[in-house]
């Protein structure tokens, strides 16, 4: 078994999702978002967002990480904020000693729906049905379950690869 959390890294709602991968089975364990006051500081927000991660962390005991990385903002200004959300994300998973891998969106979207361009909606339906969820988790959470599910399978691709590829490779001699 594999756990794993993705990370959806916000200022005003960073979402997290924990995923259990068994066999070839995907299971949701937990899924939520860690949600900051508009009125609070720039520092205050991101202070709310690495004890929400710790709390998971420690909660829910995850053997890796994926967090999805910053593709584009509206502006330079939301950027720099998603990008210290997203700062504040690396490190709470650094100081916890746990492997990171960071997903494009579209790696994300390739790996859970089959199509890099996928809409949100498409996105959390498949997350929706590759979980067994009764209903979709909010936006933030399915995209962090979305994130765990790519680390997962992008991680079981990659071990089997390696296993594969060192029982393919023969012995020099006759055959």
């Amino acid at each position: 078994m594999s756990r794993a959390l993705g990370i959806d890294p916000g200022s005003r709602a960073t979402g997290f999702g924990v995923v259990d991968l068994t066999g070839n089975r995907l299971v949701h364990v937990a899924c939520g978002a860690i949600h900051t006051p508009s009125r609070a500081s720039a520092p205050e927000r991101l202070a709310i967002i690495y004890r929400g991660l710790l709390d998971v962390i420690e909660r829910h005991r995850p053997e890796e990480v994926g967090v999805e990385s910053i593709f584009q903002a509206r502006n330079a200004r939301s950027a720099l904020v998603l990008g210290q959300a997203r700062g504040v994300a690396l490190l709470s998973v650094e100081l916890a000693r746990l492997p990171i891998v960071e997903y494009t969106p579209m790696q994300v979207k390739l790996a859970v729906v089959g199509y890099g361009r996928a809409e949100k909606g498409q996105v959390q339906e498949m997350v929706r049905r590759l979980l067994a969820l009764p209903e979709a988790a909010g936006p933030d959470a399915s995209d962090a379950l979305a994130v765990a599910i790519c680390h997962l399978q992008t991680s079981r691709t990659a071990r089997a690869v390696r296993e594969r590829g060192a029982a393919l490779v023969r012995p020099p001699g006759p055959r």
